[in-house]
């Protein structure tokens, strides 16, 4: 094996390079203020416990003949959707003429401590979407689920699509069990119920550092590195820090609801395999009947593409369309790629079947 051959003089290029990264991001790291998020003006328009449901405000007066709901995952803050000016799905959205609204959870404490999937499914999902519809002046809404907001949306839609024209799910896990769900294969030997009896409210700090330790080299470390390279860039260092504001702002977990969710999704996988009962009543894809639109992303390594494609198989609509974007779970809201073709791609489908 041949001796490591290290050129000094590169070296010493390279370490000068880096001290002068290290003196300009000092400079920068002055001019940087405490970063916002949320690009579009946005007014709420119902209020329930914790829950509110904001309407966006665009430019010009919505043009679509339905507005759009968004429904987020519980488990992080729903501005990953308007993250900011340049990297906002909502303000795109609204571009393109669509009405859009979102629902925003809150943060759980100790008084939600007992709600279940069927207070959130069947009671604030199924009140913000009457909150829209009467707000917008029509019978029927577009739902946009995502993540978990994607399965919640697909239970919602299975007990009461005649709420909704069309159904539309956004790196939406289906198949809790394919083989390469990493999440999966953590939850599927938890004790849930000591895990959920002992703490109660799942804290935020422990959900985000198991979500960290799935790709720890990546997560953890190699992107603080990498930071190093932005240092002297003051507006690529403030979109730095403002995903890390939103990675770390997350709330806790309603206890009872995180432990139906873990036992019958992905432990039981019961949303394909069938036996889910919200509010005693049962779930079944099969009653899906109206239009679906199902986006997933490529490189997702949290709702890999294996766990959405099986929509299709169990879905009970006719008329199911399923795209493919490149992109991770994040990257498919807020690349500049996805910015391009995402929205334009749900407004597309939409205008086509929205009456």
């Amino acid at each position: 094996m041949e001796p490591i051959r290290i050129d000094p003089t590169r070296a010493l290029d390279e370490a000068l390079r880096a001290q002068g990264k290290l003196a300009a991001g000092m400079r920068t790291l002055r001019e940087v203020e405490d970063v916002h998020y949320g690009a579009t003006e946005k007014q709420a328009i119902y209020r329930e416990d914790k829950v509110v449901v904001y309407r966006y405000k665009g430019n010009g007066k919505p043009t679509a003949k339905a507005p759009i709901l968004i429904c987020y995952a519980l488990v992080n803050r729903p501005y990953m959707v308007d993250l900011q000016d340049d990297r906002s799905l909502v303000k795109n959205l609204l571009a393109l003429g669509e009405d859009v609204y979102l629902i925003d959870w809150g943060y759980p404490d100790g008084a939600d401590r007992w709600l279940t999937l069927d207070d959130y499914i069947n009671g604030y999902i199924r009140r913000c979407v009457d909150a829209v519809a009467k707000h917008a002046g029509v019978m029927k809404i577009n739902l946009l689920g995502i993540c978990q907001g994607g399965a919640f949306s697909l239970c919602f839609a299975s007990l009461h699509q005649d709420k909704l024209q069309n159904l539309i799910t956004m790196v939406t896990p289906v198949d809790f069990h394919t083989p390469d769900n990493m999440l999966s294969h953590w939850t599927r030997g938890m004790d849930v119920d000591l895990f959920v009896d002992t703490l109660g409210n799942v804290p935020a700090d422990l959900m985000n550092w198991c979500y960290l330790t799935l790709k720890p080299v990546r997560l953890n470390q190699q992107k603080y590195i990498g930071m190093l390279d932005i240092l002297d860039d003051k507006t690529e260092l403030e979109n730095f820090l403002r995903m890390e504001k939103w990675i770390f702002d997350s709330p806790d977990q309603a206890g009872e609801a995180f432990r139906q969710f873990i036992r019958d999704f992905y432990q039981g996988n019961k949303l394909v395999k069938g036996g889910l009962e919200i509010g005693e009543r049962e779930v079944s894809l099969k009653n899906i009947t109206i239009p679906v639109l199902n986006i997933f992303a490529e490189q997702d390594h949290l709702v890999p593409p294996s766990a959405s494609r099986p929509l299709r198989e169990h879905i009970g609509t006719k008329d199911y369309t399923q795209l493919a974007f490149k992109g991770g779970h994040i990257g498919i809201y807020v690349s500049g790629r996805a910015q391009r073709e995402v929205p334009p791609a749900i407004h597309e489908w939409l205008k086509q079947r929205t009456r």
